[in-house]
């Protein structure tokens, strides 16, 4: 079931992409008839296979069995495929609201995340859209709950969650400390990993992901790959002249940086990090950078809306 609902996923994803190519007009042409021509491209080869889930605190097992049953119960009637459909497909998304302020006396869901991630979650005005922002939503409605999002960097999310919090350094080099429990859930697109299990607790897994490579559109370097290792092959010969962005505390980092205990060897290249992907796309543009990294979901999206601004 699980692999069906991933390749349905990737039809909708796939079909969404050709619309937004088709619907992307040339910069500064009146009438709209001719196409603007792309300036940075996705390699579409899979470099890793992870699964996206949703995180609660170590040991809070009430609330976690809630979200399961209620992920069960969206996927059952429905509503999980109507919802990804608005991002990957014809749908149109659904504003979410946050509550204004923060209150600790129970009666909100506080959800961590970073809306920076589209279609997962990112913000247009007050408003939040996307399919965890959307997913979110409905829980809250279901339990009871008014919804506060908690939008902060993504290194602070799993952290904010977390009974025990933590610190992690930021671009400049400052360290960040984290108190923990201030929030309930963790929706931000994460990476189910053994390392983040040692402080929360996952939901089933609702989406299947991977890491993917952006480019320049006339980069030709790896439009022969046909697999995630012959890519990796053309990254591991690269020196610390070539410059790879990804969004910092993602898998995508990790994956370039090196991880041990993520079970990454890294590269050789120089890894920089960035609050959003979006950031270092723009960064391949303005030179300062060779290629990206990131997940492909956002990975795609971000690339089609900056050649629909180019």
């Amino acid at each position: 079931m699980k692999k069906l609902l991933a390749l349905v996923l990737a039809a909708l994803l796939c079909a969404a992409c050709l619309v937004a190519f088709a619907s992307c007009k040339k910069k500064g042409d009146a009438d709209g008839d001719e196409a603007a021509a792309p300036v940075v491209k996705v390699i579409n080869v899979p470099l890793t296979e992870e699964e996206y889930a949703f995180a609660v605190a170590k040991g809070n097992t009430a609330l976690l069995a809630q979200l399961n049953a209620y992920l069960t119960k969206i996927k059952d009637n429905g509503t999980f495929t109507a919802i990804v459909n608005k991002y990957f497909g014809d749908g149109t998304p659904t504003a979410v609201t946050s509550a204004s302020s923060k209150k600790t006396d129970g009666t909100q869901l506080i959800v961590a995340t970073n809306a920076a991630f589209a279609p997962f979650e990112y913000k247009e005005g007050v408003n939040y859209y996307g399919i965890d922002m959307e997913i979110m939503a409905g829980f809250a409605q279901e339990i009871g709950k008014e919804l506060y999002i908690d939008n902060m960097n993504f290194d602070a999310v799993c952290l904010s969650v977390s009974a025990a919090g933590g610190s992690y350094e930021d671009e400049n080099g400052q360290t960040v400390n984290v108190t923990g429990g201030i929030c309930d859930v963790a929706a931000a697109g994460l990476t189910v990993t053994d390392v983040r299990k040692q402080t929360l607790d996952f939901t089933a897994s609702y989406y299947n992901a991977s890491q993917m490579l952006i480019v320049k559109n006339d980069n030709t370097e790896f439009d022969a790959c046909t697999t995630g290792e012959q890519i990796e092959t053309i990254l591991k010969a690269k020196t610390t002249a070539t410059k790879v962005g990804a969004q910092s505390g993602t898998t995508g980092f990790f994956y370039c940086k090196g991880d041990e205990d993520w079970g990454f060897d890294g590269f050789p290249f120089t890894t920089v990090g960035y609050t959003t992907g979006a950031l270092a796309v723009q960064d391949i543009l303005n030179g300062n950078l060779n290629y990206v990294i990131i997940d492909e979901g956002p990975a795609k999206a971000i690339v089609a809306n900056v050649n629909a601004a180019n």
